[in-house]
């Protein structure tokens, strides 16, 4: 195998190496390739460096913008260079498997990629790996299997588990679902790589809906691993991470590095005679509405890399070199320091689903939520060596700031609340009660007459700044609060307890609330500029939205009230048929189609779909949930103990947290 490695490294190739580094690092490379336990017949490493483009790309259009796309030639003419492709017989590209290379050579591999390249042809699947620089260091080619390889692929198929949903038979309605979902599947070098965030055949203007986001593609990518079918989500992993290292600049400026694009949409590129090359376009924000970095993407890829990891049982993918190095570039760029005195992670309005001014600048909890689902994540997945210790320690450390920090402070109950109105405001003291100066005028008279008698119900609120409380109920960041343990176990129940209570409010005839309640009359003119798309009980603005039924039912099977799931489940699947699988849905209630609703919306359709699935086997939930960490309650990073100033708060609400 080393043998037939060291054979396509030619002189030429040799030359182009312009420094001992660039050298010793494929060698290192091939070392890995010999240690691991990948079959020969299947990969061959080839070492490429400072080759021009014009080799392998004669179009002088691409050319001009080399490190934008990544691309795909195919040998067959594309009429239309936008289309997507139809799935047709997609075979997995190549990938390498688990190996004992250690953290530093994960991190100065992954240095030098950028983005893949594939010459899509029948018997080869290559991946190119490129830097900023135009630099081509690896590329990894698939050989056409052998007749004993594919026997033995074959075997291991046929001894898939899938989880019991073989002989689940499905209705009308979630037979046309599947059916939906298979169509809206893209593809890139004839391997399936996502789905299209909509797919309607009347809408002649899709904008960017037709392209695959990250967000969307979530709830899809859980529908296809509950059913058994993996192979679209670890090839949207892999091709995601390789966008993340990629050049973005919005106005001379980038962002940090380990930003995931919002989106990513496969172009067609011509070549000459009867050529044409596929290519990856992603888009960082700089395409988008308002030009908003998307924050939550990177924290919804590590979290659903580890589904995949718990659902497939594939824990390889996980420990690659590449995607150990991704995990820890996403939390380095949420880790890193700044001005801000809390634990919270701090956004710009409209980085998260929503995504159009709607007043959750600052610590919005859908972004709190996902966060901490994503740390923990991360937690469990970064392979633990002296290189990873120190990053290690500080998510530790972070969980349990942030963990405390939500608990505390983001919880009301109709107690709570009658505590806030009492408030003295302007204090000054290292023992103050109003430590956010929140004015008592805040709590709306909505609120009060809102909020459930018991003191059994409760929720997070939206957000929380100094001298400001958004008391509005967020279902997103509450459901991921129950999914993920950030709440107490207390909590999480009173959570539900106030969706049951204010059913009608939350759910009503379509399942379920964005937010509640709308911003409307002076409120919405000033908070969303007067959107037009955001009127009141419309879009993100109190809309009903069905995708997050999947959200739902997890979080009340967690809890043990699959009886709720089941209800708004139910209910959900008398209208979206009929309705053609609307995106959102508006009115107080939820009765209308919403009137700039897209219909055969993706992750409606994948929504209820995985919210099927998990309530036909809820064992499987405990896949995607996370239990309460009493690690994390144990530990307290603050120096206020040490500095004899003030008595760490932690051990007062211990017992709260406890419960």
């Amino acid at each position: 195998m080393l043998d037939a490695i060291k054979l396509v490294i030619n002189n030429e190739h040799k030359k182009a190496f312009c420094n001992l580094r660039s050298w010793t690092l494929i060698m290192n490379a091939i070392t890995f390739l010999g240690n691991s336990t990948m079959i020969p017949s299947q990969c061959i490493l080839r070492a490429f460096t400072r080759i021009s483009p014009s080799k392998y790309i004669r179009d002088t259009s691409f050319r001009s913008y080399p490190s934008r796309f990544s691309s795909c030639i195919n040998q067959y003419r594309n009429a239309d260079s936008d289309r997507i492709i139809r799935p047709t017989n997609a075979v997995p590209f190549c990938t390498d498997r688990q190996s004992s290379v250690t953290a530093q050579v994960v991190s100065e591999a992954r240095s030098h990629s950028a983005s893949t390249t594939c010459a899509n042809d029948t018997t080869l699947d290559q991946i190119y790996t490129k830097n900023g620089l135009n630099v081509k260091p690896l590329v990894v080619e698939r050989l056409k299997r052998d007749e004993k390889d594919e026997e033995a692929v074959n075997e291991d198929e046929k001894g898939v588990k899938r989880d019991g949903f073989e002989g689940v038979k499905c209705n009308d309605v979630e037979e046309e679902a599947w059916r939906l979902l298979r169509d809206s599947i893209v593809t890139y070098c004839d391997s399936p790589v996502g789905t299209v965030a909509a797919k309607d055949p009347t809408d002649t203007t899709p904008s960017n809906y037709d392209q695959v986001f990250i967000r969307d593609f979530v709830p899809s990518a859980l529908a296809f691993l509950l059913k058994g079918e993996s192979e679209i989500v670890r090839n949207f992993l892999l091709h995601t991470l390789q966008l993340q290292s990629w050049e973005k600049t919005v106005d001379c400026y980038s962002p940090g590095q380990g930003l995931m694009p919002a989106s990513f949409k496969v172009r067609t590129l011509p070549l000459e005679e009867d050529k044409f090359e596929e290519v990856l376009d992603p888009d960082f924000g700089e395409a988008a509405i308002g030009r908003v970095a998307p924050v939550d993407s990177g924290l919804w890829w590590i979290i659903l890399l580890r589904a995949y990891g718990k659902i497939t049982g594939d824990y390889s993918l996980q420990e690659r070199i590449d995607v150990q190095t991704g995990i820890k570039m996403i939390a380095n760029l949420c880790l890193a320091d700044g001005f801000d005195m809390f634990p919270t992670l701090l956004v710009t309005d409209g980085s998260c689903m929503i995504d159009r001014r709607m007043g959750i600048h600052g610590h919005p909890l859908e972004i709190q939520a996902l966060f901490y689902s994503a740390l923990r994540s991360s937690r469990e997945m970064i392979t633990v060596n002296d290189s990873s210790k120190n990053i290690i320690k500080t998510i530790s450390n972070r969980l349990s700031a942030l963990s405390f920090h939500i608990r505390e402070n983001y919880w009301v109950d109709k107690n709570k609340i009658n505590e806030i109105y009492r408030y003295k405001t302007e204090e000054y003291s290292m023992d103050a009660t109003n430590k956010f100066n929140i004015y008592p005028e805040q709590v709306s008279p909505w609120l009060m007459d809102w909020v459930p008698e018991s003191p059994e119900s409760g929720f997070l609120i939206g957000n929380l700044q100094p001298a400001h409380m958004d008391f509005r109920f967020f279902t997103l960041g509450n459901l991921w609060s129950i999914i993920s343990s950030l709440g107490t176990p207390k909590q999480n129940q009173a959570i539900l307890n106030l969706v049951e209570e204010k059913w009608d409010d939350l759910v009503g005839h379509m399942p379920l609330k964005i937010c509640y309640p709308a911003l409307e009359s002076s409120e919405w003119h000033i908070i969303t500029g007067s959107d037009p798309k955001n009127t009141p009980w419309s879009y993100h603005n109190g809309g009903s939205w069905p995708t997050l039924l999947w959200q739902f039912t997890l979080a009340c099977i967690k809890m043990g009230r699959p009886e709720l799931a089941e209800k708004a489940v139910t209910l959900a699947e008398k209208r979206l048929q009929a309705d053609r699988w609307p995106e959102y849905y508006d009115t107080r209630d939820g009765k209308f189609i919403g009137k700039q609703s897209r219909l055969y919306q993706t992750w409606t359709i994948a929504g209820f779909l995985t919210s099927k699935q998990l309530l036909q086997n809820p064992e499987i939930a405990s896949s995607l949930f996370w239990e309460e960490d009493l690690e994390l309650l144990e530990s307290c990073v603050c120096v206020l103990t040490k500095s004899g100033r003030k008595k760490c708060s932690r051990a007062a609400a211990k017992s709260q947290i406890l419960i």
